[in-house]
């Protein structure tokens, strides 16, 4: 009989497609975002779903910092129940659905594009109308909702969003398949060669899944992170050398390792006051710079002109997932080429997700990622 892994780490037995699950109740607990930072566990009622939708019980949902974003600064009107790294059980399906059954494990993409419009066409995704809205809720607003016991998957996101977890594979791991999608898509635009240096700046979670690419690739590695744990991290991981951005000699070290030139590649992984500076002092002339962290409007970059048209390096930016590259990185994460399950630090539940919040907020050495289990 198959197996399948539970949040608690336990083998349960399962039968493939089979009706394993009990009847969805007429509420849940979901953490609610109400406005000017504050986030309720409150009981509200489960969605309902339409005839090409599916309601999916969640199992695992990772914390992201873009949710976080819009929390600590309100950046979207209230109510919403956030949370996108969503992983679960299928525990209705409408009638028009005839890819998926009640009790298959899933993930879900919250953003889908449409394939046809002028953006679709030159594969910019993410600035499609349709990838802009949020297909999967809670309720309320449509937010992602993996911050709840159950999500609705709307028809577009069902047609296109959703990929099956196979067996033997946990939800914990499964629900990194979302940011290592977005962190596959910009390694693929900055396309690292085994003769390359490449430097990663930041070693948060998003910046440790670049780390697990870029050495796969064969390119000599060097990271920077203020903790010294993410460091040793990264240098278990194959790392050539991880340094501290807050050492003067950084940009000497940097260069002395590359017989006076500087990096080839530089990935910004994070988000601090002079990071991009600090990747350009890094970087050798001619180099192409990835801004993966910069999505606040109110962030400022100033860097020389010439340091840019001069020296003929290129900056350039990537956000969010690719359609494209679904099954791929389903397919990294699902067979473990990326040890992405060594990122996880704490498990919260739903009334335990404060705590969550304010750990992901404020992370310190033992913390890294965090993720909620709704179920527990």
């Amino acid at each position: 009989m198959p197996t399948r892994i539970s949040t608690d780490g336990k083998p349960v037995l399962t039968m493939p497609g089979a009706a394993t699950l009990p009847e969805a109740a007429a509420t849940m607990r979901a953490a609610v975002y109400r406005g000017s930072g504050r986030v309720d566990v409150e009981a509200i009622p489960v969605p309902e779903i339409g005839a090409g939708e599916i309601l999916v019980q969640v199992e695992t949902c990772g914390i992201c910092h873009t949710d976080l974003k819009k929390i600590a600064y309100d950046l979207l009107e209230p109510p919403r129940v956030y949370g996108h790294e969503t992983a679960g059980i299928v525990a209705a399906v409408g009638s028009a659905v005839k890819r998926f059954r009640r009790g298959d494990c899933v993930v879900v993409f919250h953003h889908i594009p449409c394939g046809e419009c002028f953006y679709c066409h030159r594969k910019l995704f993410a600035q499609c109308p349709v990838y802009k809205k949020v297909g999967v809720t809670a309720g309320f607003e449509p937010a992602g909702g993996g911050f709840a016991q159950y999500v609705r998957v709307m028809d577009w996101i069902v047609e296109r969003g959703v990929e099956k977890i196979p067996e033997g594979v946990s939800f914990d791991q499964a629900c990194f398949v979302e940011p290592v999608n977005t962190c596959l898509k910009g390694f693929k635009q900055i396309d690292p060669q085994p003769e390359d240096t490449v430097a990663i700046l930041g070693q948060g979670p998003i910046g440790l899944i670049f780390t697990m690419m870029a050495v796969r690739t064969g390119s000599r590695v060097i990271v920077t992170d203020s903790m010294a744990s993410r460091r040793g991290l990264a240098l278990s991981f194959g790392v050539q050398e991880a340094f501290n951005p807050m050492d003067e000699s950084l940009e000497a070290r940097m260069k002395s390792m590359t017989g006076g030139r500087g990096a080839d590649l530089v990935i910004v992984a994070a988000s601090a006051p002079g990071i991009v500076q600090q990747a350009v002092a890094c970087s050798r002339p001619g180099a192409r710079i990835l801004l993966f962290a910069q999505t606040s409007h109110q962030e400022r970059i100033e860097v020389s002109g010439a340091d840019v048209c001069v020296a003929e390096r290129a900056i350039f930016g990537s956000y969010s997932a690719s359609v494209d590259l679904q099954k791929e990185s389903a397919d990294l994460v699902f067979r473990g080429a990326l040890p992405v399950q060594d990122l996880i630090t704490h498990r919260v539940t739903l009334n335990d997700i404060h705590s969550g919040i304010e750990r992901a907020l404020h992370p310190d050495e033992v913390s890294l990622k965090i993720v909620v289990q709704p179920q527990r």
